[in-house]
């Protein structure tokens, strides 16, 4: 069976198990469950480990609404899910977020919702006195305009 740039032979050798060759390597049931078994690890481990401190995202979008003012321009930030909480969000890298934000020099900032943490795994939780305080350095000629999200209640 052809998948791909990989050619597999399969030879039955119980009812139960199977030994099958990909170019040439012979995969077992054990070494498939071994491999089964690191990914289970290592995907956890990158979406907690090494996810949460890499995923700053701006992105840019460029959007002509039918009805606009032709030469009208209105440069929106939305801030989304920011689930503070160490050792994911910090104050300090909250902060840092503020600090992109304003530089950005948006007209209207947006924040999304999601600011509790929501999850187990927090070493030490954030107050959210704390965070609003951190939100507040937020600057647009427009206003900053927050709305609550589902692990806010």
């Amino acid at each position: 069976m052809a998948h791909g740039l990989a050619t597999e032979r399969c030879y039955p050798v119980s009812t139960m198990d199977r030994i099958c060759y990909i170019k040439g390597r012979m995969i077992t049931r054990r070494r498939f469950l071994g491999s089964v078994a690191a990914l289970g690890i290592a995907a956890p481990g990158y979406a907690f480990g090494v996810e949460p401190g890499f995923s700053l995202v701006v992105r840019t979008h460029r959007i002509a609404p039918p009805l606009w003012p032709r030469g009208m321009g209105l440069r929106i930030a939305a801030v989304a899910d920011i689930h503070m909480g160490e050792p994911y969000m910090s104050l300090a890298r909250l902060e840092g977020i503020v600090e992109r934000v304003n530089r950005l020099c948006a007209d209207i900032i947006v924040l999304l919702g999601d600011y509790e943490a929501g999850r187990r795994y927090v070493t030490r939780p954030v107050l959210m006195a704390d965070t609003a305080r951190v939100l507040a350095q937020l600057r647009a000629p427009l206003g900053v305009h927050a709305v609550l999200g589902n692990h806010d209640w």
